[in-house]
């Protein structure tokens, strides 16, 4: 899934299905990443940004 805004960068939010659970992994298009079997929460959590937001390799 993509959003394109026609004044600004392109943001990119990745969701995969992890076949053979019911688990959900999302990429936002900071580098953050998250995992949930409710695809509501997931979204909620995409577009929430940067409310649960820790890009990768911040972890302090």
């Amino acid at each position: 899934m993509s959003r394109l805004s026609s004044t600004g960068p392109r943001e990119v939010y990745r969701i995969d299905w992890l076949p053979g659970t019911d688990v959900l992994h999302g990429t936002c298009h900071c580098g953050a990443e998250h995992t949930a079997q409710d695809p509501v929460e997931m979204w909620e959590w995409m577009l929430g940004h940067p409310e649960g937001h820790q890009v990768r390799g911040n972890d302090s």
